[in-house]
């Protein structure tokens, strides 16, 4: 009942929402609501500590939310998720989509059969034949905002040695909400090149790359819970990228399971979940793929 009266008057004058008097709430919380900045500058004293910590609460609840898939999504051929393993699939300059090994295998197959020309498996564009046109495809798509060309074109001067550069591409990225650009960033700020080194800064875009599903920023969250004593965070962080299919965390939580800091039944649960994403990743196309790769 007082949380409904909050909710209708004013936390610092305790004028009620009637008629052309609007209240609006915290910026950083959900507990109190003013009528004016004026109001919420006089009440920021008295409210700071209790809006510290509900708002760590509610970036909790988005952190530890279990994302539904990784941030590579499914292959849009077979539509089953993409493997996590960067080896196994392949983003097209083209159109920008992220192709799984298996599908690319196949179209190579229906092309030789056929003898037709290469294109891409998705659109059908040609695809380029020098790494200069592939270059000039994924920088006219980045020109035209498109978030993974623009994270592509990141790791091309990051790749040079040109870390400003890198860091105004992936910046630009994660703005527009890749959680591989946030990861990326992430990188930058805990090894200080083209930034200077900030721990929050790496914190804080690690963790909006693993609330976008990004596998290797929440292990690595769990990681730094891990050194930081925190073993109940990490073990959670551990449990999401598991659930994800990621093979360094299962491996984690086995050690915690040994060291007892895990029950038998957390344990299954995570391996059990574990072995469904992985079993989800395949297909008989990808082992025909990964066999002719052999």
């Amino acid at each position: 009942m007082q949380a409904e009266v909050a909710e209708m008057v004013c936390a610092s004058c305790g004028i009620a929402e009637v008629d052309e008097i609007k209240l609006t709430e915290c910026n950083d919380c959900d507990l109190v609501r003013y009528c004016s900045d004026k109001c919420q500058k006089e009440h920021r004293p008295q409210h700071k500590a209790t809006c510290k910590e509900r708002a760590a609460e509610l970036r909790d609840e988005i952190l530890f939310r279990q994302p539904e898939s990784t941030h590579l999504g499914d292959c849009p051929i077979c539509f089953l998720p993409l493997p996590t393993d960067l080896k196994q699939y392949m983003a097209q300059s083209c159109c920008s989509k992220s192709i799984c090994h298996g599908c690319v295998y196949a179209n190579e197959l229906r092309e030789k059969e056929a003898h037709l020309q290469h294109t891409c498996p998705f659109c059908r564009h040609p695809t380029p034949t020098t790494e200069k046109e592939y270059d000039k495809n994924v920088m006219k798509r980045a020109e035209e905002n498109d978030l993974i060309s623009i994270e592509q074109v990141g790791k091309e001067h990051y790749q040079q040695g040109d870390y400003e550069s890198a860091f105004e591409y992936w910046t630009k990225a994660a703005e527009l909400g890749d959680a591989e650009a946030h990861y990326d960033l992430s990188i930058l700020y805990v090894m200080g090149q083209g930034v200077e080194k900030d721990e929050k800064k790496e914190l804080y875009h690690l963790e909006e790359a693993a609330i976008g599903g990004h596998p290797d920023a929440r292990s690595k969250l769990g990681c730094i819970e891990w050194r930081n004593g925190r073993f109940d965070r990490a073990v959670k962080h551990w449990i999401i990228a598991a659930n994800l299919g990621h093979d360094m965390s299962i491996q984690l939580l086995k050690d915690c399971y040994a060291d007892g800091l895990l029950s038998k039944e957390a344990f299954a649960a995570a391996l059990r979940a574990h072995h469904a994403a992985v079993d989800e990743m395949k297909s008989p196309q990808r082992e025909a793929a990964a066999k002719a790769d052999a």
